[in-house]
């Protein structure tokens, strides 16, 4: 109510990128107060729910809802949103060198269709800032993943350089990774999802992952975060191509490209469409995804959450966990406190003991 009444009528009045780095920049000087993660986590933190945690990749996720990547692309502000229901975020996407990304403006709001449509284009300080932001916290409260990404300079034959330097820099400092090769905002960065330029990635990627482990005794898992926008043939290759790779699962979807149905003027802007309008198809791909593996290749599911039934819906699909972004800037923290509750409900609606019986439920 909070947000609704205060923050959001505030914030909407904002461009929204600096409304963007008013958010970040406040959850990170909050956090450096004395009590001010403890406040956040009271005003906006979840209770332990022993059947909403999940294992997975090796990790404790004490909630099934985490923070999609793009809001924190430096990794500046975890400590904030570790306190405020989050299981897990993601932070990036990252480079192995800084840049500017896409000229301004670049992030717009649809209202009428509870969406933003960004064309950031992997705005970053670099992996070494990204490396002194997560290594100066000085605790984790919930599993962090880096999204990792290629520079706009770099041409697709040497991505994979971009993709291991940003590993060998960030393995310390990463409880998991996710490939991004799906984002819209970057020249022919999609272009590394088909053929054999995948196969080549992937093995390149999995090859400095196993070299990071030895050296460090610690082994960590590599995700990949693909598109919406294929057709069945091109999405049954990525499939195959990423199980046959070794990689441990993969996220679905990324922001989609499609303005079917928009109502809002935003709607010509160029970039990346997220929230309710994604919500259907990226629903859609986990389904295939997980029917095609037989649900062995674990699915985080990303696009168009804003309600707990929107989050069941896809962990009946296949996912294991979800992400949100996007209902976050429309429906404020106190989100993660209804989605919560709505899960456990629809939980016990279905006669289920756990979040994972409910995990592909519509296949069975």
């Amino acid at each position: 109510m909070l947000y609704r009444h205060l923050g959001k009528p505030l914030f909407f009045k904002l461009d929204p990128e600096k409304a963007h780095h008013l958010v970040i920049n406040g959850l990170h000087k909050a956090s450096k107060i004395p009590g001010g993660t403890s406040l956040m986590r009271g005003m906006y933190g979840i209770p332990d729910s022993p059947e909403l945690s999940t294992d997975l990749f090796g990790l404790r996720f004490p909630s099934p809802v985490g923070l999609a990547a793009g809001l924190d692309k430096n990794g500046e502000a975890v400590d904030g949103f570790s306190a405020i229901g989050f299981g897990f975020m993601e932070v990036g996407t990252v480079t192995p060198k800084a840049q500017p990304g896409n000229d301004s403006p670049r992030l717009f709001r649809l209202p009428s269709d509870e969406a933003l449509i960004n064309r950031m284009g992997f705005n970053n300080l670099g992996a070494e800032e990204m490396a002194k932001s997560l290594g100066s916290l000085k605790s984790r409260h919930i599993p962090i993943a880096v999204n990792i990404g290629k520079n706009k300079v770099t041409p697709n034959e040497e991505a994979h350089h971009d993709y291991e330097k940003c590993i060998s820099v960030l393995y310390p400092y990463a409880d998991f990774f996710v490939v991004n090769i799906s984002s819209p905002n970057t020249p022919d960065l999609r272009n590394l999802q088909h053929g054999s330029e995948l196969a080549v990635l992937l093995d390149a990627v999995m090859k400095e992952m196993s070299k990071q482990a030895a050296l460090s005794g610690s082994s960590k898992s590599v995700l990949v975060k693909i598109a919406p926008d294929v057709n069945d043939a091109e999405l049954e290759y990525m499939i195959d191509t990423i199980q046959n790779s070794g990689v441990s699962g993969l996220i679905a979807t990324n922001t989609t490209l499609s303005r079917e149905g928009l109502s809002h003027s935003n709607a010509k802007e160029m970039g990346g469409l997220s929230g309710k309008p994604l919500r259907e198809r990226s629903t859609e791909v986990i389904s295939r995804v997980y029917r095609q593996t037989s649900g062995r290749l674990p699915i985080i599911g990303s696009g168009g959450i804003f309600t707990a039934d929107d989050a069941y819906e896809k962990i009946r699909a296949g996912a294991s966990l979800v992400e949100i972004y996007t209902a976050l800037i429309y429906e404020g923290p106190e989100i993660n406190r209804k989605i919560h509750h709505g899960l456990k409900e629809l939980l016990r609606r279905d006669g289920l003991s756990h979040i994972s019986e409910a995990v592909g439920a519509d296949h069975r």
